[in-house]
């Protein structure tokens, strides 16, 4: 018998019997990096296969998450931050001048920073992002049971895939030298409209009028609270 290394218990079998932790720790090497990997990535089920069934039928897979089985796609929070990151690593390295959130101005100001922010950390800003449409959507589908979080987490998916269509469209910017990222963001807000409608009712054109509206005013939120953000700063 030997003592538990996290929780300090008698183990006599292969497992603690109390924290579950294996008796006899394997060795870090390169099998145990990938397999770390793949468990943060979910690759055990597939990031391509979620992709795939965001792409197809988003509204129906992240119902289908929410209330009935939530090992089929990636965690929404891991597919968000890792989809951004992809986006962001791709602009960087093809330097494209096209942001997914842009905003010129002539002399440095805190808004100016707070949108560099944005463009550094589209992980985290895609989920304020999401803050924002989630609370349109939740107004404009209230008689609709799902509470708040569970259209963030719909949100989360939505705003994942637009990362990936804007990574998809910068390459191809990149090796054709036309510029595609105004098509781009034709295409993420007819997605993000789709998806939206479809996860609440896809039968009723109603659905994908009121998950525009909720996109539209959703951005221009998260953008005027930057902005007052700012200002306000500048003021003080």
């Amino acid at each position: 018998m030997t003592n538990c290394g996290n929780c300090n218990s008698l183990i006599s079998e292969n497992y603690c019997p109390n924290c579950g932790q294996p008796a006899k720790l394997k060795r870090i090497n390169g099998h145990y990096i990938v397999h770390e990997i793949e468990h943060v990535l979910h690759f055990e089920r597939g990031i391509l296969y979620t992709v795939k069934e965001l792409l197809l039928r988003p509204g129906e897979n992240v119902r289908h998450f929410i209330s009935k089985n939530r090992s089929r796609l990636v965690k929404p929070i891991i597919f968000i931050v890792v989809s951004s990151l992809i986006y962001t690593v791709i602009s960087h390295l093809f330097h494209i001048e096209d942001g997914y959130v842009k905003f010129e101005e002539t002399k440095k100001s805190t808004t100016g920073l707070i949108f560099k922010w944005v463009k550094n950390h589209y992980g985290y800003s895609n989920i304020i992002m999401g803050i924002f449409i989630t609370f349109w959507a939740k107004l404009f589908f209230k008689k609709y049971a799902y509470n708040f979080y569970e259209i963030l987490i719909l949100l989360c998916f939505v705003m994942g895939m637009l990362m990936l269509f804007f990574s998809v469209f910068a390459i191809v910017t990149e090796f054709t030298h036309v510029n595609l990222m105004p098509i781009a963001g034709v295409v993420g807000i007819a997605y993000c409209t789709w998806a939206l409608g479809q996860f609440f009712d896809g039968e009723r054109k109603s659905s994908y009028v009121k998950a525009f509206a909720s996109y539209v005013l959703g951005m221009l939120s998260f953008m005027l609270s930057a902005l007052l953000l700012g200002t306000l700063v500048d003021l003080i």
